[in-house]
């Protein structure tokens, strides 16, 4: 009888502690709740707040200053403060994709010079009125071009080439174009048309949907304060459209190769030309006339 009584006494000593434990926990899990919930509350009012939003980036542009010892005319933090300051709300100059999981990802940004006029190429985007502000980190890298199949939740951003040119220590826009993709971005390069060496800024865009990617070509051929001409190139697993030159003139065309998709494999053995057509302001297919493309 006295064994049983000391275990009864030890498994009632063991209740109270039990049930101190258990309302600690479900405490702990409430607060964390209400944590959280604030949390997403505060991130979707910003999200939609003007006001904080650009709070947010003079104070980035701030802290950018004061942590820049070596400042020059038209540098980043110049083109940024133009952007902030000039473009509608919810406008961020953008990165290009890293190259490495560790690296610092450089601003999307390149330096030009003619004629001894410094010019600056910048890749912006914008957010549409009315929706979520987008975030810039939504638009960059492989995994973000998904984006263009249900762009809204996170804000529908716009995405501009711009041109500036450098006077002194201003900035002055001398055209912006807008670029047809809402996500995936990865870099932008100053390349020459080996045809007749008209140079053209090739805005490359990941397409992870055909496992490939997309190109917005933007040539200068009517010199680099006129607004550019647009032509698109692509190349992924069953698809590919590649610049030429196929009737001469300054403007590029390109091939659009036909694939043929088998059981066991995907293969091109044929390509269609397509010219630009000055009087149309459309790409025509050499074939069939009646097939156009804006670009």
């Amino acid at each position: 009888m006295k064994i049983f009584k000391s275990k009864k006494i030890k498994l009632e000593s063991l209740i109270y502690p039990i049930i101190l434990l258990i309302l600690l926990l479900l405490l702990s899990c409430n607060k964390k709740e209400n944590i959280e919930k604030r949390g997403l509350d505060y991130n979707n009012q910003a999200a939609y707040d003007l006001q904080k939003d650009a709070e947010l980036q003079r104070y980035n542009l701030e802290i950018r200053k004061q942590q820049t010892k070596v400042r020059y005319p038209c540098d980043t933090i110049s083109v940024m403060e133009y952007v902030f300051d000039n473009s509608p709300p919810g406008t961020y100059l953008l990165d290009f994709d890293r190259t490495t999981t560790y690296n610092i990802p450089k601003p999307a940004i390149i330096y030009y010079s003619e004629k001894n006029q410094r010019y600056v190429f910048a890749v912006i985007a914008s957010s549409r009125p009315g929706e979520r502000l987008i975030e810039p980190s939504n638009i960059i890298g492989y995994d973000q071009s998904f984006i263009d199949l249900d762009s809204t939740k996170l804000g529908t951003p716009f995405i501009y080439l711009v041109l500036f040119d450098c006077q002194g220590n201003q900035l002055n826009e001398i055209w912006q174009a807008p670029i047809p993709s809402h996500g995936g971005f990865n870099s932008l390069t100053l390349k020459l048309w080996k045809f007749n060496g008209t140079p053209y800024l090739e805005s490359k865009f990941h397409y992870a949907q055909g496992v490939g990617h997309i190109n917005y070509n933007y040539f200068l051929v009517n010199g680099i304060r006129n607004y550019p001409h647009l032509l698109m190139t692509y190349e992924g697993t069953h698809f590919k459209r590649n610049l030429a030159n196929i009737n001469n003139d300054k403007y590029p065309d390109y091939y659009e190769h036909i694939f043929y998709d088998l059981a066991d494999k995907i293969y091109s053995k044929d390509s269609v030309a397509f010219v630009w057509s000055v009087k149309d302001s459309v790409y025509i297919n050499t074939k069939n006339p009646k097939q156009t493309r804006h670009y």
